[in-house]
Order: structure tokens, then sequence, then C-alpha cells
């Protein structure tokens, strides 16, 4: 099955916005085992929509659309698609009331412009939108089939694979295969440098696709097999991870899906140790990861940005001295920094980061992307020194990074003094 992929919006073709839902759309179909043929966008332009429309039928045998379902003037997809192949729209009653019910559950003041996320080609099937209020559709015609679904990318990402997969399912049947998957997370290697780590492993030869997404910092590996059984796609991907693991194990700090803090918050949990922060040059955004995870609250208990020498000294008890003869950037500093918050919180865990994000205050001893990083319990006090050479925030990013790291690291026993 070839699948074309057909992104709708100004926003798009202005670059004010960027097109993440080709990319999620490809590789969500890819692990399915099926071929994109090509991808395009386009603005919000009856002829336009028709023409690309055109265009795309006649490369693949399933085109998907993102875009335009909103309650605007500028939103024309639906419309455009049935004037295209010269079908009437028709309103379904069922999405119109889960339309007005979401308007009353949160208070929203009705216009009568949002029908229209009603309204469906004659002959489209509903796809149900479980995070908005637009309903996608999907539509059989000459032989082809079109899916529409709405270009918010949280909402693509959604629908696509509840919504849409099933139906290419339902409907290429033959496509049918077993696939086994494996996401691995690794930090501390360059997408370059963990491709030329693994050259050496004929990945076709194991029956297994390999891909690489680098998602700053962070470099991740999608493993996917493809066979007739279960029990065939699992052990085949077995063996491609294992020859993955031989050789980036100290890089890898995730098998699946989940996040570092996520993985931080399983274990603080789990060990049911709370934990106090203190930053610098990070600004808060190891506070911010860290709470981006729901539950929080039971292992975070304060953060507080130290960021003047004086916060340091006033807030964390780190003597002006040390900070006059060693550097706010330094690992005295840094111990004392995370000594302080956990004191001040009376948690088990102290966390702390001090550094020079740049893109000036750097020096020949200290240059720009040095950081130093502490973790405080209370029996010792763990620091570790890394200098990277990003942008300021990529700096602040891949600090938070190491920080966290750091922290799980030491939770499952790794990272001694």
């Amino acid at each position: 099955m070839k699948i074309a992929i057909l992104t709708i919006g100004n926003e798009l073709m202005s670059g004010r916005t960027a097109d993440t839902n080709s990319s999620f759309i490809a590789r969500e179909a890819n692990l399915q085992g099926w071929s994109v043929e090509a991808m395009l966008s386009v603005e919000d332009n009856f002829a336009s929509i028709k023409s690309r429309l055109n265009y795309l039928l006649g490369l693949a045998d399933v085109v998907i659309c993102t875009g335009g379902l909103g309650p605007t003037a500028d939103d024309i997809t639906t419309e455009a698609i049935a004037q295209a192949f010269g079908l009437p729209l028709y309103t379904d009653e069922k999405v119109l009331n889960h339309i007005k019910e979401i308007f009353i559950k949160f208070n929203l003041t009705w216009i009568e412009n949002n029908t229209k996320q009603a309204m469906f080609p004659q002959g489209a099937e509903v796809i149900a939108n479980p995070v908005g209020t637009a309903a996608g559709f999907a539509l059989h015609i000459f032989g082809k089939w079109i899916f529409v679904i709405p270009g918010v990318p949280r909402e693509t990402q959604k629908m696509f694979p509840e919504g849409v997969i099933p139906i290419l399912r339902r409907e290429f049947p033959e496509n049918e295969q077993y696939i086994a998957k494996q996401t691995i997370k690794t930090f501390g290697l360059g997408e370059g440098a963990v491709d030329k780590t693994l050259a050496d492993v004929d990945f076709a030869a194991l029956g297994v696709n390999i891909g690489f997404y680098p998602i700053f910092p962070e470099n991740h590996l999608v493993l996917v097999s493809r066979q007739t059984t279960k029990e065939a796609a699992e052990e085949k991907l077995k063996l491609a991870c294992d020859e993955v693991t031989a050789r980036l194990n100290k890089y890898i700090f995730s098998y699946g899906e989940k996040t570092l803090e996520e993985i931080v918050a399983d274990l603080l949990k789990e060990k049911q140790l709370t934990i106090a922060v203190a930053e610098s040059c990070t600004g808060g955004l190891i506070t911010d990861r860290l709470t981006d995870v729901a539950g929080s609250s039971e292992y975070l208990e304060r953060s507080v940005v130290t960021y003047s020498n004086a916060a340091k000294v006033s807030l964390l008890n780190v003597p002006a001295a040390i900070i006059e003869k060693h550097g706010a950037v330094s690992e005295e500093t840094a111990r004392l920094m995370a000594e302080g918050v956990r004191k001040m919180a009376g948690t088990d865990l102290g966390l702390s980061s001090t550094g020079i994000a740049g893109p000036s205050g750097g020096s020949e001893a200290k240059p720009t992307g040095t950081v130093y990083l502490a973790l405080s319990d209370t029996a010792q006090t763990i620091c570790r020194h890394y200098a990277y050479r990003w942008d300021r925030k990529r700096n602040k990013l891949i600090f938070s990074q190491a920080a966290l790291l750091l922290l799980k690291n030491y939770l499952e026993g790794k990272d001694k003094p």
C-alpha cells in the first residue's frame, strides 16, 4: 500500500508554523510497513487543494490530509474535497451534539460557525476526535482512500494511530504483518557517532529496520521487525537490540517511550525519596522537567533559582568566602548548593546546577558551556563537571539532561562519589 501526505494551511506556507504532522504520519506509517510516496503542503485555497489532491491520488492508494477543519473562514478543507468530487455536504447531528457538549462542559460561548465542524462529504466515514472538537473523516472514492484529520499536532498524533490506522488495517488486510518495535534512547553521543558505532551490525540480515531520530540532546533509535509470525518478529527484534546494547550500553538511558523525567519520577516514587533543587545556570529548567510528570508533588518538595551570588549565600548558606575563592561556577559551590537546599527543605536529596550557559561569561579556565552538577544525600555529595559547546538555549537544556541523568544513575545505584 502506498501513502501520500498532504498538510493544509496558510501558516505552513508562510513559514510561521513548522510541519511536524508529515514526519509523524510518515514515521507511524513506516512502522506499519507502508510506503510513503510523497509529502506536500498547500495553502488554504480551493483550487490548490484540488490540484495537489489529484496529483497525490495519481501516486498513492491513500492520501492523508491534515488541517483546515476549524470553524473559521479559512478552514475550507472539507468543502474543498466535497467540491473536488462533486459531493454534497451533510451535517452529522451526533458530531454536532458532541461539539455542543464540549462547549457546555467548558462554559464556552456557542457561535454558529462551529456547526461547520460537524459537516462532512456525503458517504464519508466519521473519525472521532477524542482531544478536540473537529472530527475527521475517511472517504472512499474512485478506488482510492482520502483521510482528513485536524492539523493541530496533538490531535493528529491521537487520531492517526487510533482512527486512521484501524480503518487502513480493515480495508487493506493483505498488508497485515506482525510488527515488533523497540525505541532505545541514548545520551552522550552525536547522531553520527551512534551510526558509526553500529556500522558493523547488519540489521537487514537480522530482519530489522533501524531509524535514527535525533531529538536534542538525545538520540533515539527505533528498531522495527516485520514478520509473518509474532514469535519471529520478537525474536529478530531481540537479536538486534542485543547488538545495539553491546555497543552503546553506557549511553543508553531508556528502552521504550518513557522520558528521562518519567524514569526519574518512577524511581523516586519507588524508593519513596524526596528531593529539593537549587538551580543557577539552568534557571528552573530542571524543576520544570521534574514537574512535567503528573504526581511530582510526591517527591519534589521545593526548588529555588539562586542565580546571584547573594542568593546562594543568603538562601543556601554557601559561604561568601568559598565563592570568592573558587568562583560561583565550581565544584565547591555546586556541592554546598546541593547540601544547602537539602538541609533547608529537609528532604532526602538535594540537586544543584551552576555553570556558564553563554554566549559570554566564559574564560580559558572555565569556557562557555562549563557546568557543575551536584547531588547530596545525608551521607555523601556527588559532583560532576562537564563542558559542552552549544548555544545558550541548548546548553541549558543539556545541563538539565545531565542533571537528571546524574539523579537517575544515583537512584539506580550506578553513580558514586
